[in-house]
Order: C-alpha cells, then structure tokens, then sequence
C-alpha cells in the first residue's frame, strides 16, 4: 500500500500507555496487579472485578475522570499513523457514498489501546480482537492484533491490516443505517442459533462494506494494488470461524458461528471488492451466505 505521506484522520483516541481508561475509570499499574492478585485468589473473571470497579466509581463520580476526557496528539509510530491513514481513507469513501443511501456520513473514531480498554458497551481486553461499540459509535483497536494476524494466522501485508479498520468501519456504516438496532431487536426475541446466524450475516455483510472501500482506495486514490487484494482475502479466510474452531477446539460447529466460515467471509469480501456496490452487500435477503 502506498500509505506513506498520505492524509491522516484527527479522528484518533491514542490511550496507549495510559492504562486501563474510559468513562468513570482510570486505573493502571499497581491497580491493575491488584485486580490480577484478587483475580487468581477468588477465581473471578479480571474483567468482571474491572466492572465492579467502574461501577462503584460512577457511583462517586459526576463526571468521567480528567484521564479519559483528555485529548490525545496524533500518533507518531508508524503503525498509529498507518491506522490514521486508513481511517482518513475510509472517511473519503463513505462520506460521499452514503449520501446517496440517503444519510449523511458522521465520521467515528478510532480508539487505540493495549491489553484493555473501557467503552460505553463495557470492558473488553484485547482477546477479543478490534471491535466497534455502537452506543458511542468508536472503532476500538490494539495494534498488537496485527502480530498475531501476521504471525499466528499467516495473514500479513498492508492491506490485511487495513481490511480489519475497514471492517470495523463497516460496523459504523451499518449502525448509521440503522441495521445494527433492527438486528439487535430481532435478536431479542431468537434463539441462540438464530441469534447468531444473524450475527453472521452483520459480519458478512461489514466483510463486503471493508471490500467497497478497497475498490475506491485501488481504483480512485491509488492507495493499494489490485494484486494487494489477495492480503485481504487471506486475512478473512483465517479469521472465519470454522479455520478458527479447528485451531481451539479441533472441530467445527457451524450453528455456533457469528462472523461466517472462511470461504463465507472471503466471499463477501470480494463481492465488495469487485462491485464497489454496497447494494450488493445485502446479506439479509440472501439464503445463499
């Protein structure tokens, strides 16, 4: 990818090396290693301690606390501006695409962070994997992903990189047009299996939204290579989760799956990266993932 010198978004929360931050939480250091030491000692989930924490402290607390209200400066490592570049480029292409879905594009941010981070849908660590929280519409990334995307997934290059930010984007596209709430409002009422094809199809279809920003990055700014695509293949087809389940369980149970097989979520992908069409991203009115 030709990213260097390219224009990077202001859209960016760094709170790496802040310690665990976020609304009505600051906590670091020895904080954090007490969390851990009464973790191991009562067997509660570290994260679960980390919630009970945050709640008590917005109990006391009117306000979020100076640590996570402050400003960060822009990124000055290569893979924070990377980051940066890729958002600012996703911005160009939704914000003149989605006016003619027939809604304005209100541009997120993106959160970078290391080990965990707090956001308004709760605390995550960075086992998760990058994600995007609705309720206040940021992109959460820690850049160590990319590593084990790299190195434990076999998936590296550029646009591999960039195919995970424009994913989560794609959450964002999603949310602003209203998909997001609908499904989350037929998931109330489903099972388990049916709640988690539906999650399947919000995923493929994020999948094929990452892929209609690569086609106008390659074909309108020049930013990738077509010949780069074959890095945002592989990256789908070794997150997808039956390559995934194989890994950790040594089987695959297909009515578990939430974010499609591998050769679902290549699919999508290239549907989006050859038609440029968000259109042809609807996954909902197919039988046929």
């Amino acid at each position: 990818m030709r990213w260097e010198d390219q224009p990077e978004s202001t859209n960016i929360e760094d709170r790496r090396g802040r310690g665990l931050t976020g609304p009505g939480l600051a906590l670091s250091g020895g904080g954090l290693v007490l969390v851990l030491v009464v973790s191991y000692f009562t067997g509660t989930n570290p994260l679960t301690l980390l919630n009970m924490i945050e709640t008590t402290t917005q109990e006391t607390a009117s306000s979020p606390s100076p640590e996570a209200a402050r400003p960060s400066d822009p990124p000055k490592d290569q893979l924070g501006k990377f980051a940066a570049v890729v958002l600012r480029d996703t911005e160009v292409t939704w914000t003149a695409i989605l006016p003619k879905m027939g809604r304005a594009y209100q541009e997120p941010r993106l959160v970078l962070f290391t080990q965990a981070v707090r956001s308004t849908c709760g605390l995550n660590s960075s086992a998760v994997g990058p994600f995007y929280c609705p309720r206040d519409e940021k992109v959460y990334l820690d850049l160590s992903f990319f590593n084990e995307l790299a190195n434990r997934f076999g998936a590296p290059g550029d646009f591999a990189q960039a195919y995970v930010i424009a994913h989560e984007v794609g959450h964002h596209v999603q949310n602003l047009l209203g998909i997001t709430e609908q499904v989350t409002q037929r998931q109330q009422n489903a099972s388990n299996t049916e709640a988690n094809a539906l999650s399947m199809r919000v995923e493929l279809q994020a999948d094929c939204l990452a892929g209609v920003w690569g086609f106008y990055a390659q074909r309108d700014r020049h930013l990738l290579e077509r010949e780069e695509f074959e890095d945002g293949l592989r990256a789908a087809a070794a997150i997808g989760d039956d390559r995934l389940q194989r890994l950790s369980k040594g089987t695959v149970q297909p009515e578990s799956w939430t974010h499609g097989s591998s050769q679902q979520r290549t699919t999508w992908l290239r549907r989006g990266l050859e038609t440029g069409d968000p259109a042809a991203c609807d996954t909902f009115s197919t039988s046929r993932l």
